[in-house]
């Protein structure tokens, strides 16, 4: 068996507060350096690396002297505040060592349900990758009390492997993988190394949290590979301490348990747009759009759009019809309706001299649009 990191290009790791905070003792900044200098050797294997970390409450619990994590929103609140500060400064100090450049993104399930948000953060992931930057995230727990108490950062992991598409999602914890019981009340517990994501088999393995440092147990990582399955990421769980796992997943070593995708990123994305989504408006197109999109693999531009029908924002889900009604595609628009309506039936080169703006040369690019 061959680890799935070994031909992922794109990598979710999600590292344990366990881990980075060595078991509630502060931060561990010979853990966190670590971490640095395997990511380090990913980049230079070619690989894209973004990290979810998890930390801060645990940090600032540290700092400002309680023992067990307070059960007052207000207090676990502003033990984020002050944990997401050490945090971030030492993952910017480690990464420097190594010559890489670090940002902090904070985020909650709101900017990622939030059709324009979700654009944006993608948006701005997506540039930082391209500028060589490690982005750092981690859920905005000073701001949203609902991710404080439901939330956990194996769910946003998964979130932000669909959110950019990434090929693989690895989260790093306290225990070796998935066993079929608990390894440490069942000692005859064997460890799964390879299932399909989403059985529901592996949900009635899974125990509860095994942390009082973190929130998540390993049903919300078994649950979590499920959501990033959905658009093709496959999932590892591996113990974090295991000497250069990372690079030896990227090298093609099987550690831990790892829970396969079944549907290819593509396929997936376009069965999302194309099944789950109800569309806020249309886009009338003329013959020669059409033959570009059902023939040419091309993204629609505005010249080719000759009405736009309802009230929308950019980010939402529009049908393409025919000037005779008939649907011919499912996409998601980079601009509002009001926009779309100034911009229609003009080339591209002059979006910026109408809008004042370009969000890109294409209503709908061709990677968010599906053929019906």
């Amino acid at each position: 068996m061959t680890s799935v990191l070994h031909k992922a290009k794109r990598i979710i790791v999600k590292v344990g507060s366990s881990l980075v905070t060595n078991e509630g003792r502060g931060l561990d900044t010979a853990a966190i350096a670590n971490w640095a200098a395997q990511v380090s050797a990913l980049r230079r294997m070619g690989k894209e690396v973004v990290l979810v970390s998890s930390g801060a409450i645990a940090e600032g619990m540290l700092r400002l002297g309680f023992d067990q994590r307070p059960t007052d929103i207000h207090e676990l609140q502003a033990c984020a505040a002050v944990g997401q500060m050490g945090l971030a400064q030492i993952y910017e100090t480690s990464f420097r060592s190594h010559g890489i450049g670090s940002a902090q993104v904070l985020l909650t399930h709101a900017d990622l349900a939030d059709r324009e948000r979700y654009l944006n953060a993608r948006s701005t992931l997506s540039t930082l990758l391209r500028m060589k930057i490690v982005p750092v995230i981690n859920e905005n727990d000073t701001v949203v009390t609902d991710e404080i108490k439901f939330g956990d950062n194996d769910t946003l992991g998964a979130l932000v492997a669909n959110l950019i598409e990434a090929d693989a999602l690895v989260i790093l914890t306290d225990q070796h993988g998935l066993f079929s019981a608990d390894p440490r009340k069942d000692p005859s517990a064997q460890l799964v190394r390879e299932a399909k994501a989403g059985d529901p088999a592996l949900e009635a393995m899974a125990g509860g949290a095994g942390s009082s440092i973190g929130r998540g147990g390993m049903l919300t990582k078994i649950l979590a590979a499920k959501r990033a399955a959905k658009s093709g990421a496959h999932t590892v769980i591996a113990w974090g301490r295991e000497p250069n796992v990372l690079t030896r997943l990227a090298q093609g070593e099987a550690i831990g348990t790892q829970l396969l995708a079944q549907t290819g990123t593509l396929n997936a994305r376009k069965q999302w747009m194309a099944d789950h989504l109800q569309t806020a408006g249309r886009f009338v197109l003329d013959a020669g759009a059409i033959e570009k999109l059902t023939h040419g693999g091309k993204s629609l531009l505005p010249v080719g759009v000759v009405a736009v029908d309802g009230e929308f924002g950019r980010g939402a889900v529009i049908t393409c019809v025919s000037e005779g009604g008939v649907p011919v595609a499912r996409g998601l628009t980079n601009y509002t309706s009001s926009e779309a309506r100034r911009i229609m039936r003009r080339p591209s080169s002059e979006i910026e001299s109408i809008l004042g703006f370009v969000e890109g040369p294409e209503l709908i690019h061709r990677d968010n649009l599906v053929l019906l």
